[in-house]
């Protein structure tokens, strides 16, 4: 039996009092501020059945797993979260034994509003694959919280700077009134074959960096500092190099006009939109019915013939149409 008292200061009172209750179990308490060795003892002691309850605070919620111990008492239960008393709950009804949870209230008080609907969750959401719904509930229970104000939480290293910077731009916009387009990562199948050739940058991590690097350049502005900073430390930039930029501007431009990716076939460009793409639908049937063999389907796909050329000729035309779109 696995007994949740999350005080470690009175724990050991707790443990006296259940031994007046059952003199004849035998008890051991274990809690997070122990010796190693010491818990590790009274941990082996439980698992080998030479004691009956186990007195203990939250230290057991994550990978302990002892198919005997089928009964669980929680004290206190509605100071604990949702997820946490799902968590503690999933201690016991490990083997083929039948399995209890007892979650004690005070009686002497009302529950808050939160703390009923947390504990009648967790007596709804008892079938095997629950635990996205006790998840699900418990953000709405607790809030998401936000960047900016008093329910901040996290830590700008969990994300990132660059991340982190993102988030508080589309927050402020937010707060503004401003409409915040969904973010995409637009997918571009052109069929070309655009590289940093190793004879331009010998050594392969800095490649790599300047792959990053041109990944980021999707801003006209960011591209020609780009080209030049590249021209500066390597040399001239070869045709593949200025050809890997527009890609990327291309790529840019995209996600700009809500398009989720671009492939080509068959001597045409299939472009599909997002539902929620800013784009007029006015310009996408003017587009349509001034362009010879363009079509537009219900499943939010525009097919437009590409003219005959090289690369260059490729992205530049898809650069304008883009623009276009967008303009």
């Amino acid at each position: 039996v696995y007994f949740i008292h999350n005080r470690v200061d009175s724990i050991w009172s707790r443990a006296a009092m259940l031994q007046e209750l059952v003199p004849q179990a035998r008890i051991a308490v274990g809690h997070g501020q122990m010796g190693e060795a010491e818990l590790e003892r009274v941990l082996l002691s439980f698992m080998r059945r030479e004691s009956d309850v186990f007195v203990c605070t939250t230290i057991v919620e994550n990978g302990l797993d002892i198919p005997l111990a089928n009964t669980m008492i929680i004290e206190n239960a509605q100071n604990y979260g949702l997820s946490e008393l799902y968590q503690l709950r999933g201690r016991v009804g490990r083997s083929n034994r039948r399995a209890y949870a007892y979650l004690l209230v005070p009686d002497d008080g009302e529950l808050t509003e939160v703390a009923r609907k947390r504990l009648a969750a967790l007596k709804e959401f008892s079938d095997l694959g629950s635990g996205f719904k006790i998840a699900a509930l418990d953000l709405e229970l607790r809030g998401a919280g936000n960047l900016l104000g008093g329910e901040q939480h996290g830590h700008i290293a969990s994300v990132g700077y660059e991340t982190y910077v993102k988030l508080l731009e589309e927050t402020a916009r937010e707060l503004r009134g401003e409409t915040v387009l969904p973010e995409l990562h637009s997918t571009l199948n052109l069929s070309l074959d655009i590289r940093i050739p190793p004879s331009y940058i010998a050594e392969e991590q800095q490649r790599l960096r300047a792959y990053k690097r041109i990944a980021d350049a999707g801003e006209p502005e960011k591209a020609a500092a780009l080209l030049e900073e590249l021209a500066d430390r390597y040399g001239p930039p070869p045709e593949p190099v200025r050809l890997l930029v527009e890609f990327s501007q291309l790529k840019s431009l995209a996600a700009r006009c809500g398009i989720e990716s671009i492939d080509r076939r068959a001597g045409a460009a299939l472009l599909k939109f997002h539902p929620g793409a800013p784009i007029e639908p006015r310009r996408l049937m003017e587009l349509v019915s001034s362009t010879p063999g363009a079509q537009f389907t219900p499943a939010g796909v525009l097919r437009i013939p590409l003219p005959q050329g090289d690369a260059a000729a490729l992205l530049g035309f898809l650069r304008t149409l883009l623009e276009s779109l967008l303009n």
